[in-house]
């Protein structure tokens, strides 16, 4: 099992209010930035996940988000490409280039050989549409946000595989000369993972590439229906799905006393956390989802990623939610966070009494990937780097050992996709839905 190092590089320094008056983190003025701190944090960050290497994490994953102080990472590719050469070990997977918004696949192409380049064959691409608040701050046609999509990623591949020079000219993107230089150290090419929330196409189209989905935080049970239609799309093109086609990324925080724990988990829900990481305005923009995905949201209490919920698209329907109670906001948010707890959405506590939390969302689950998004909010470097530490000294080496007590082997052990499945077999189970009813979910 590979497990991973994840962290959003929060700006730290916006005051709550500024973010609960603007109802989310996106839109909120740039006046309030300070160039002195966030420099500090750029530098902190990069040190945070050379520590996360020199600690033992498998992965160090990136991400991008545009025009919100929530992630710091606007261009990924450029902390990539510092730690390409900063570390030695640990595999660089990016969650991932926002291909519709980016709108030119061959640079792309280009940027992300040289990273894997330089980091001799280290780099895991991975490829998302961009949240709904990126299309309007890049200028993208929400509509045509998916075929886009999928016209650059398999550009992309063509760049990295098919020998030049060659003219392209597709629906959206047109090149009339393509012979990229710089070539990924990696054979075809780098390996891919497809982060996701509980979109049905995107699920499929990984079945279709057998790319490893992974999992944002979303609810056992939902996340299960997930991995059973990835498995049966998997069946449909002939072969059988396991934990080498699953990861699941998990808000964690860590402490010495579950006392402290608790204390430093309130930064999931800093301003409202990723819950409020955009306006209903722009979360869902009129042809960005397909009306499956919106169906599946609109089911979605729980809080959620990029504040893909109900109650949200309920917003987005009847308008303004009205005048701002900052104490009952704050304590609605405490009350999700307590929630997202007991749905083990959110693990908090110490070693001890996270361990089993894990162990019951990998023996459900069954995925050979996890990653853990660390601490969000003003929290400070000493306390982020103690939840580190607890968690790759005390968690990893449980985690593990658990792993191959119940089998869950990661992409790096067997090629996603390589076990066939004959015509008319029926396929494996890839989840356990038999802890569910002891954990307390339906």
């Amino acid at each position: 099992m590979q497990v991973g190092y994840f962290t959003e590089r929060p700006y730290r320094w916006l005051p709550e209010e500024e973010i609960l008056k603007n109802r989310a983190f996106f839109a909120i003025s740039n006046k309030f930035f300070d160039r002195e701190k966030a420099a500090d944090d750029y530098h902190y960050y990069l040190d945070e996940y050379c520590y996360a290497e020199d600690l033992g994490f498998d992965v160090l994953a990136l991400n991008e988000h545009h025009g919100n102080p929530i992630c710091m990472g606007s261009v990924m590719n450029v902390e990539a490409a510092v730690l390409a050469s900063r570390t030695r070990r640990a595999r660089l997977v990016l969650i991932g280039n926002p291909l519709p918004v980016i709108k030119h696949p061959l640079r792309m192409a280009e940027e992300l050989a040289e990273i894997d380049l330089i980091s001799r064959g280290r780099l895991v691409t991975g490829w998302v549409r961009g949240a709904g608040s990126e299309q309007f701050f890049n200028n993208a046609n929400p509509a045509y946000n998916r075929e886009m999509f999928n016209e650059a990623h398999d550009f992309i591949v063509q760049a990295w595989t098919r020998p030049g020079p060659w003219r392209y000219e597709g629906k959206h993107f047109h090149y009339r000369h393509v012979n990229p230089w710089a070539l990924p150290y990696q054979k075809p090419h780098p390996p891919m993972w497809i982060p996701g929330t509980l979109s049905p196409e995107t699920v499929q189209w990984c079945a279709e590439h057998r790319y490893p989905y992974i999992g944002l935080g979303t609810p056992l049970g939902p996340t299960c229906d997930l991995w059973n239609f990835y498995a049966d799309e998997a069946a449909r093109h002939g072969y059988q799905a396991g934990p080498e086609n699953f990861g699941y990324m998990i808000a964690t925080a860590l402490a010495e006393t579950d006392e402290k724990a608790q204390t430093l988990a309130q930064g999931f829900v800093y301003g409202g956390g990723q819950n409020a990481f955009s306006g209903p305005q722009f979360t869902s923009p009129p042809g960005y989802n397909s009306k499956a995905a919106i169906r599946i949201m609109a089911k979605q209490q729980a809080s959620a990623w990029l504040g893909l919920t109900g109650e949200k698209v309920k917003e987005q329907m009847h308008g303004d939610a009205g005048e701002i109670d900052y104490d009952e906001i704050r304590r609605k948010l405490h009350a999700a966070l307590l929630r997202a707890q007991k749905n083990l959405q959110v693990i908090v506590g110490t070693p001890k009494t996270v361990i089993p939390k894990l162990k019951d969302i990998l023996t459900v689950l069954r995925t050979g990937i996890f990653i853990i998004l660390s601490i969000q909010g003003p929290v400070g470097d000493d306390d982020r780097r103690t939840s580190m530490r607890l968690f790759a000294q005390e968690v990893i080496p449980a985690l593990k050992a658990h792993a191959r007590e119940i089998d869950l082997l990661d992409p790096f052990e067997r090629a996603p996709g390589s076990v066939k499945l004959m015509p008319g077999t029926k396929r494996a189970s890839v989840v356990d839905r038999a802890p569910l009813t002891a954990l307390g979910f339906n």
